[in-house]
Protein backbone atom coordinates (compact mmCIF):
# COMPACT_ATOMS: atom_id res chain seq x y z
CA UNK A 1 0.00 0.00 0.00
CA UNK A 2 1.32 3.45 -0.87
CA UNK A 3 1.06 6.44 1.44
CA UNK A 4 -1.74 8.15 -0.47
CA UNK A 5 -4.00 5.08 -0.51
CA UNK A 6 -3.29 4.45 3.16
CA UNK A 7 -4.21 8.03 4.02
CA UNK A 8 -7.45 7.91 2.02
CA UNK A 9 -8.38 4.58 3.62
CA UNK A 10 -7.74 6.08 7.08
CA UNK A 11 -9.96 9.08 6.31
CA UNK A 12 -12.80 6.83 5.10
CA UNK A 13 -12.53 4.68 8.20
CA UNK A 14 -12.70 7.73 10.49
CA UNK A 15 -15.69 9.16 8.64
CA UNK A 16 -17.74 6.04 9.36
CA UNK A 17 -18.28 7.33 12.91
CA UNK A 18 -18.27 11.10 12.56
CA UNK A 19 -19.53 11.94 16.06
CA UNK A 20 -17.07 9.62 17.77
CA UNK A 21 -14.23 10.97 15.65
CA UNK A 22 -15.20 14.58 16.45
CA UNK A 23 -15.37 13.88 20.19
CA UNK A 24 -11.98 12.15 20.07
CA UNK A 25 -10.45 15.14 18.28
CA UNK A 26 -11.87 17.57 20.83
CA UNK A 27 -9.16 16.93 23.42
CA UNK A 28 -6.37 17.64 20.91
CA UNK A 29 -8.21 20.70 19.58
CA UNK A 30 -8.57 22.20 23.06
CA UNK A 31 -4.97 21.35 23.95
CA UNK A 32 -3.42 22.90 20.83
CA UNK A 33 -5.68 25.97 21.03
CA UNK A 34 -4.80 26.48 24.70
CA UNK A 35 -1.07 26.16 24.08
CA UNK A 36 -1.09 28.65 21.19
CA UNK A 37 -3.29 31.16 23.04
CA UNK A 38 -1.27 30.94 26.28
CA UNK A 39 2.10 31.21 24.52
CA UNK A 40 0.82 34.12 22.41
CA UNK A 41 -0.26 35.96 25.55
CA UNK A 42 3.06 35.29 27.28
CA UNK A 43 5.15 36.34 24.29
CA UNK A 44 2.99 39.41 23.75
CA UNK A 45 3.43 40.49 27.36
CA UNK A 46 7.20 39.94 27.14
CA UNK A 47 7.45 42.00 23.95
CA UNK A 48 5.35 44.79 25.45
CA UNK A 49 7.56 44.92 28.56
CA UNK A 50 10.71 45.04 26.41
CA UNK A 51 9.26 47.89 24.35
CA UNK A 52 8.27 49.79 27.48
CA UNK A 53 11.73 49.37 29.00
CA UNK A 54 13.30 50.54 25.72
CA UNK A 55 10.97 53.56 25.77
CA UNK A 56 12.48 54.66 29.08
CA UNK A 57 15.65 55.61 27.24
CA UNK A 58 18.82 54.24 25.69
CA UNK A 59 21.45 52.57 27.88
CA UNK A 60 19.93 53.84 31.10
CA UNK A 61 21.61 53.48 34.49
CA UNK A 62 19.96 54.39 37.76
CA UNK A 63 22.05 55.35 40.77
CA UNK A 64 20.26 55.11 44.11
CA UNK A 65 21.41 56.11 47.61
CA UNK A 66 22.53 53.26 49.81
CA UNK A 67 21.29 52.32 53.27
CA UNK A 68 22.09 54.43 56.31
CA UNK A 69 22.64 52.69 59.63
CA UNK A 70 22.94 53.49 63.30
CA UNK A 71 24.28 51.26 66.04
CA UNK A 72 24.57 48.36 63.62
CA UNK A 73 20.93 48.71 62.53
CA UNK A 74 20.28 49.36 58.83
CA UNK A 75 17.37 51.61 57.85
CA UNK A 76 17.08 50.09 54.35
CA UNK A 77 18.07 51.06 50.82
CA UNK A 78 17.58 54.69 49.81
CA UNK A 79 17.88 56.10 53.33
CA UNK A 80 21.42 57.42 52.84
CA UNK A 81 21.66 61.15 52.07
CA UNK A 82 25.09 61.12 50.41
CA UNK A 83 23.98 61.15 46.75
CA UNK A 84 24.01 64.70 45.38
CA UNK A 85 23.51 66.46 42.03
CA UNK A 86 27.22 67.29 42.09
CA UNK A 87 27.95 63.55 41.80
CA UNK A 88 25.94 63.47 38.59
CA UNK A 89 27.49 66.68 37.26
CA UNK A 90 30.98 65.30 37.90
CA UNK A 91 30.10 62.06 36.09
CA UNK A 92 28.78 63.94 33.04
CA UNK A 93 31.82 66.20 33.04
CA UNK A 94 34.62 63.68 33.66
CA UNK A 95 33.48 60.33 32.25
CA UNK A 96 33.54 59.76 28.46
CA UNK A 97 31.28 56.72 28.92
CA UNK A 98 28.47 58.94 30.24
CA UNK A 99 26.30 60.83 27.74
CA UNK A 100 23.99 62.71 30.11
CA UNK A 101 22.93 62.77 33.77
CA UNK A 102 19.78 64.03 35.45
CA UNK A 103 19.19 64.17 39.21
CA UNK A 104 15.76 63.01 40.36
CA UNK A 105 13.88 64.41 43.34
CA UNK A 106 10.39 62.99 43.86
CA UNK A 107 7.40 64.67 45.49
CA UNK A 108 3.65 64.24 45.51
CA UNK A 109 1.06 66.97 45.71
CA UNK A 110 -2.25 68.08 44.31
CA UNK A 111 -2.18 70.58 41.45
CA UNK A 112 -5.01 73.05 40.81
CA UNK A 113 -6.03 75.09 37.78
CA UNK A 114 -9.20 77.13 37.34
CA UNK A 115 -11.33 75.07 39.71
CA UNK A 116 -9.96 71.74 38.42
CA UNK A 117 -7.56 69.63 40.49
CA UNK A 118 -5.40 66.59 39.80
CA UNK A 119 -2.84 64.48 41.67
CA UNK A 120 -0.22 63.28 39.15
CA UNK A 121 1.39 59.89 39.60
CA UNK A 122 4.84 61.49 39.40
CA UNK A 123 6.07 64.91 40.42
CA UNK A 124 9.76 65.05 39.65
CA UNK A 125 12.42 67.62 40.31
CA UNK A 126 15.24 67.40 37.79
CA UNK A 127 17.44 69.36 35.33
CA UNK A 128 17.30 70.00 31.56
CA UNK A 129 19.46 66.87 31.10
CA UNK A 130 16.35 64.79 31.84
CA UNK A 131 15.16 65.09 28.21
CA UNK A 132 18.50 63.76 26.89
CA UNK A 133 18.61 60.87 29.33
CA UNK A 134 15.03 59.77 28.63
CA UNK A 135 15.06 60.57 24.88
CA UNK A 136 11.92 62.59 25.45
CA UNK A 137 10.68 65.27 23.07
CA UNK A 138 8.57 68.34 23.74
CA UNK A 139 5.04 68.32 22.34
CA UNK A 140 4.56 72.03 22.92
CA UNK A 141 6.47 74.92 24.48
CA UNK A 142 9.94 74.67 26.02
CA UNK A 143 11.73 72.93 28.89
CA UNK A 144 13.06 74.89 31.84
CA UNK A 145 16.71 75.98 31.78
CA UNK A 146 19.78 75.64 34.00
CA UNK A 147 19.14 79.24 35.09
CA UNK A 148 15.69 78.15 36.38
CA UNK A 149 17.36 75.35 38.35
CA UNK A 150 19.95 77.74 39.82
CA UNK A 151 17.31 80.29 40.85
CA UNK A 152 14.76 77.71 42.07
CA UNK A 153 12.20 79.21 39.70
CA UNK A 154 8.58 78.22 40.10
CA UNK A 155 8.19 76.81 36.60
CA UNK A 156 7.23 73.36 35.36
CA UNK A 157 6.60 71.11 32.39
CA UNK A 158 3.63 68.73 32.35
CA UNK A 159 2.72 65.46 30.64
CA UNK A 160 -0.20 64.95 28.29
CA UNK A 161 -2.30 63.14 30.90
CA UNK A 162 -2.06 66.14 33.22
CA UNK A 163 -2.97 68.47 30.35
CA UNK A 164 -6.02 66.38 29.43
CA UNK A 165 -7.31 66.34 33.01
CA UNK A 166 -6.69 69.98 33.89
CA UNK A 167 -6.92 72.04 30.73
CA UNK A 168 -9.73 70.35 28.74
CA UNK A 169 -8.09 70.72 25.35
CA UNK A 170 -6.70 74.26 25.72
CA UNK A 171 -2.99 74.96 25.58
CA UNK A 172 -1.40 75.09 29.06
CA UNK A 173 1.72 76.94 27.94
CA UNK A 174 2.30 80.13 29.96
CA UNK A 175 -0.70 79.27 32.16
CA UNK A 176 -0.30 79.26 35.95
CA UNK A 177 -1.15 76.25 38.07
CA UNK A 178 -0.96 75.99 41.85
CA UNK A 179 1.04 73.33 43.66
CA UNK A 180 0.78 73.38 47.46
CA UNK A 181 -0.98 76.71 47.01
CA UNK A 182 2.07 78.18 45.26
CA UNK A 183 1.93 79.45 41.66
CA UNK A 184 3.93 77.58 39.00
CA UNK A 185 4.12 78.71 35.38
CA UNK A 186 3.71 75.93 32.80
CA UNK A 187 6.48 76.26 30.19
CA UNK A 188 5.63 73.30 28.00
CA UNK A 189 4.07 69.87 27.46
CA UNK A 190 5.98 66.62 26.98
CA UNK A 191 5.26 64.28 24.07
CA UNK A 192 3.41 61.04 24.75
CA UNK A 193 5.37 58.12 26.25
CA UNK A 194 2.64 55.71 27.36
CA UNK A 195 2.91 53.27 30.25
CA UNK A 196 6.18 51.87 31.53
CA UNK A 197 7.13 48.28 32.39
CA UNK A 198 5.49 48.62 35.82
CA UNK A 199 2.19 49.77 34.31
CA UNK A 200 2.65 53.40 35.39
CA UNK A 201 1.40 56.17 33.12
CA UNK A 202 4.56 58.07 32.18
CA UNK A 203 2.50 60.96 30.80
CA UNK A 204 0.92 61.61 34.20
CA UNK A 205 3.91 63.66 35.30
CA UNK A 206 4.94 67.15 36.35
CA UNK A 207 8.61 68.16 35.99
CA UNK A 208 10.13 71.11 37.81
CA UNK A 209 13.65 72.26 38.74
CA UNK A 210 14.97 69.94 41.44
CA UNK A 211 15.95 72.90 43.57
CA UNK A 212 12.37 74.14 43.51
CA UNK A 213 10.98 70.74 44.48
CA UNK A 214 13.59 70.35 47.21
CA UNK A 215 13.31 73.77 48.82
CA UNK A 216 9.81 74.97 47.96
CA UNK A 217 7.72 71.82 47.92
CA UNK A 218 9.65 69.71 50.44
CA UNK A 219 11.06 72.53 52.54
CA UNK A 220 14.39 70.73 52.88
CA UNK A 221 17.78 72.39 53.13
CA UNK A 222 19.76 69.24 52.34
CA UNK A 223 21.51 68.96 48.99
CA UNK A 224 20.83 65.26 48.43
CA UNK A 225 18.63 63.72 45.71
CA UNK A 226 16.57 60.55 45.51
CA UNK A 227 18.23 59.20 42.39
CA UNK A 228 20.60 59.93 39.52
CA UNK A 229 19.34 58.96 36.09
CA UNK A 230 22.31 58.30 33.79
CA UNK A 231 22.54 57.63 30.06
CA UNK A 232 25.63 55.75 28.89
CA UNK A 233 27.18 56.41 25.48
CA UNK A 234 27.17 52.71 24.52
CA UNK A 235 28.61 50.12 26.93
CA UNK A 236 26.56 50.13 30.13
CA UNK A 237 29.02 47.77 31.84
CA UNK A 238 31.91 50.22 31.34
CA UNK A 239 29.71 53.15 32.36
CA UNK A 240 28.66 51.30 35.53
CA UNK A 241 32.28 50.63 36.47
CA UNK A 242 33.31 54.24 35.74
CA UNK A 243 30.52 55.90 37.69
CA UNK A 244 30.98 53.49 40.60
CA UNK A 245 34.68 54.34 40.83
CA UNK A 246 34.01 58.09 40.53
CA UNK A 247 31.30 58.23 43.21
CA UNK A 248 33.38 56.08 45.57
CA UNK A 249 36.21 58.57 45.13
CA UNK A 250 33.92 61.56 45.68
CA UNK A 251 32.41 59.95 48.79
CA UNK A 252 35.91 59.15 50.10
CA UNK A 253 35.24 55.44 50.50
CA UNK A 254 38.33 53.41 51.36
CA UNK A 255 39.17 50.11 49.73
CA UNK A 256 37.11 47.37 51.32
CA UNK A 257 34.30 49.72 52.41
CA UNK A 258 30.84 49.02 51.06
CA UNK A 259 29.30 51.46 48.59
CA UNK A 260 26.87 53.98 50.07
CA UNK A 261 24.97 53.84 46.77
CA UNK A 262 23.90 51.23 44.24
CA UNK A 263 23.80 51.21 40.45
CA UNK A 264 21.06 49.44 38.53
CA UNK A 265 21.04 49.12 34.73
CA UNK A 266 17.99 48.81 32.50
CA UNK A 267 19.60 45.72 30.96
CA UNK A 268 19.46 44.01 34.35
CA UNK A 269 15.83 45.00 34.77
CA UNK A 270 14.99 43.88 31.24
CA UNK A 271 16.69 40.50 31.66
CA UNK A 272 14.95 39.93 34.98
CA UNK A 273 11.53 40.80 33.57
CA UNK A 274 12.17 38.73 30.43
CA UNK A 275 13.24 35.69 32.43
CA UNK A 276 10.17 35.99 34.65
CA UNK A 277 7.92 36.29 31.60
CA UNK A 278 9.62 33.28 29.97
CA UNK A 279 9.06 31.15 33.06
CA UNK A 280 5.40 32.20 33.24
CA UNK A 281 4.91 31.45 29.53
CA UNK A 282 6.48 28.02 29.95
CA UNK A 283 4.29 27.34 32.97
CA UNK A 284 1.15 28.31 31.05
CA UNK A 285 2.20 26.12 28.12
CA UNK A 286 2.84 23.13 30.39
CA UNK A 287 -0.55 23.53 32.05
CA UNK A 288 -2.24 23.78 28.64
CA UNK A 289 -0.28 20.74 27.39
CA UNK A 290 -1.97 18.55 29.98
CA UNK A 291 -5.09 18.57 27.82
CA UNK A 292 -2.94 17.32 24.91
CA UNK A 293 -1.96 14.28 26.96
CA UNK A 294 -5.61 13.72 27.83
CA UNK A 295 -6.47 14.03 24.14
CA UNK A 296 -3.74 11.51 23.27
CA UNK A 297 -5.16 9.03 25.75
CA UNK A 298 -8.53 9.54 24.10
CA UNK A 299 -6.99 8.68 20.72
CA UNK A 300 -5.46 5.50 22.13
CA UNK A 301 -8.76 4.52 23.66
CA UNK A 302 -10.77 5.03 20.48
CA UNK A 303 -8.15 3.22 18.38
CA UNK A 304 -8.27 0.22 20.71
CA UNK A 305 -12.05 0.21 20.31
CA UNK A 306 -11.60 0.34 16.53
CA UNK A 307 -9.24 -2.61 16.60
CA UNK A 308 -11.77 -4.70 18.56
CA UNK A 309 -14.68 -3.66 16.34
CA UNK A 310 -12.77 -4.38 13.13
CA UNK A 311 -11.17 -7.66 14.12
CA UNK A 312 -12.91 -9.61 11.33
CA UNK A 313 -11.90 -6.90 8.83
CA UNK A 314 -8.27 -7.23 9.94
CA UNK A 315 -8.44 -11.03 9.58
CA UNK A 316 -9.98 -10.74 6.12
CA UNK A 317 -7.32 -8.29 4.95
CA UNK A 318 -4.58 -10.61 6.18
CA UNK A 319 -6.25 -13.56 4.49
CA UNK A 320 -6.17 -11.83 1.08
CA UNK A 321 -2.48 -10.90 1.39
CA UNK A 322 -2.12 -7.84 3.63
CA UNK A 323 1.14 -7.93 5.59
CA UNK A 324 1.57 -7.00 9.23
CA UNK A 325 3.23 -3.71 8.30
CA UNK A 326 0.23 -2.85 6.08
CA UNK A 327 -2.14 -3.31 9.04
CA UNK A 328 0.25 -1.38 11.28
CA UNK A 329 0.45 1.51 8.79
CA UNK A 330 -3.33 1.58 8.33
CA UNK A 331 -4.15 2.03 12.02
CA UNK A 332 -1.15 4.27 12.69
CA UNK A 333 -2.23 6.50 9.80
CA UNK A 334 -5.76 6.71 11.23
CA UNK A 335 -4.37 7.95 14.58
CA UNK A 336 -2.04 10.39 12.80
CA UNK A 337 -4.80 11.79 10.55
CA UNK A 338 -7.00 12.17 13.61
CA UNK A 339 -4.40 14.14 15.57
CA UNK A 340 -3.19 16.23 12.61
CA UNK A 341 -6.73 17.29 11.70
CA UNK A 342 -7.37 18.15 15.34
CA UNK A 343 -4.08 20.06 15.45
CA UNK A 344 -4.98 22.17 12.42
CA UNK A 345 -8.38 23.01 13.88
CA UNK A 346 -6.73 23.76 17.25
CA UNK A 347 -4.19 26.10 15.66
CA UNK A 348 -6.93 28.07 13.92
CA UNK A 349 -8.98 28.18 17.12
CA UNK A 350 -5.94 29.21 19.23
CA UNK A 351 -5.01 32.02 16.83
CA UNK A 352 -8.63 33.21 16.83
CA UNK A 353 -8.75 33.10 20.62
CA UNK A 354 -5.54 35.15 20.85
CA UNK A 355 -7.02 37.73 18.45
CA UNK A 356 -10.25 37.94 20.45
CA UNK A 357 -8.32 38.36 23.71
CA UNK A 358 -6.23 41.14 22.19
CA UNK A 359 -9.33 42.90 20.88
CA UNK A 360 -11.65 42.57 23.85
CA UNK A 361 -9.23 42.70 26.81
CA UNK A 362 -6.54 44.88 25.20
CA UNK A 363 -4.00 42.24 26.23
CA UNK A 364 -0.91 42.15 23.97
CA UNK A 365 -0.55 38.86 22.06
CA UNK A 366 2.15 37.64 19.69
CA UNK A 367 1.68 34.47 17.64
CA UNK A 368 5.08 33.32 16.44
CA UNK A 369 5.83 30.85 13.66
CA UNK A 370 7.82 28.84 16.19
CA UNK A 371 4.84 28.25 18.47
CA UNK A 372 2.68 27.25 15.48
CA UNK A 373 5.32 24.84 14.21
CA UNK A 374 5.94 23.27 17.61
CA UNK A 375 2.20 22.85 18.19
CA UNK A 376 1.74 21.15 14.81
CA UNK A 377 4.73 18.85 15.39
CA UNK A 378 3.44 18.00 18.85
CA UNK A 379 -0.02 17.13 17.53
CA UNK A 380 1.57 14.76 14.98
CA UNK A 381 3.76 13.24 17.69
CA UNK A 382 0.73 12.68 19.94
CA UNK A 383 -1.05 10.75 17.17
CA UNK A 384 1.97 8.56 16.40
CA UNK A 385 2.82 7.92 20.06
CA UNK A 386 -0.65 7.10 21.30
CA UNK A 387 -1.67 5.31 18.10
CA UNK A 388 1.34 3.00 17.96
CA UNK A 389 0.18 0.49 20.59
CA UNK A 390 -3.30 -0.06 19.09
CA UNK A 391 -1.70 -0.38 15.61
CA UNK A 392 0.82 -2.94 16.89
CA UNK A 393 -2.00 -4.88 18.56
CA UNK A 394 -3.90 -4.98 15.30
CA UNK A 395 -0.80 -6.05 13.30
CA UNK A 396 -0.03 -8.94 15.67
CA UNK A 397 -3.46 -10.57 15.37
CA UNK A 398 -3.65 -14.14 14.18
CA UNK A 399 -5.61 -14.14 10.89
CA UNK A 400 -7.48 -17.35 11.70
CA UNK A 401 -8.53 -16.17 15.18
CA UNK A 402 -9.49 -12.78 13.72
CA UNK A 403 -11.76 -14.41 11.13
CA UNK A 404 -13.48 -16.45 13.86
CA UNK A 405 -14.19 -13.31 15.88
CA UNK A 406 -17.90 -12.50 16.27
Amino acid sequence: MNLFRTTMLAIRSLLRNKVRTALTMLGIVIGIASVIAMVAMGQGASTMIQDQISAMGRNILMVFPGASSSGGFSFGGGTSTTLTPDDGAAAARELPSIRAVAPIMRARSQIVYSGQNWVPQSMIGTTPGFLDVRDWEMEEGNFFTDADVFSSAKVCVIGLTVQENLFAGESPVQKTIRIKNMPFKVLGVLSRKGTNAMGQDQDDVVLAPWTTVKKTLQGSAFNNVDQLLVSATSDTAAATADITALIRQRHRLNEGEDNDFRVLTMNEMASTVTETSRVMTLLLAVIASISLVVGGIGIMNIMLVNVVERTREIGLRMAVGARKRDILMQFLMEATVLSVAAGLIGMALGASAAWVIARTLSWPTLISAGSIGISFAFSCAVGIFFGFYPAMRAARMDPIEALRHE
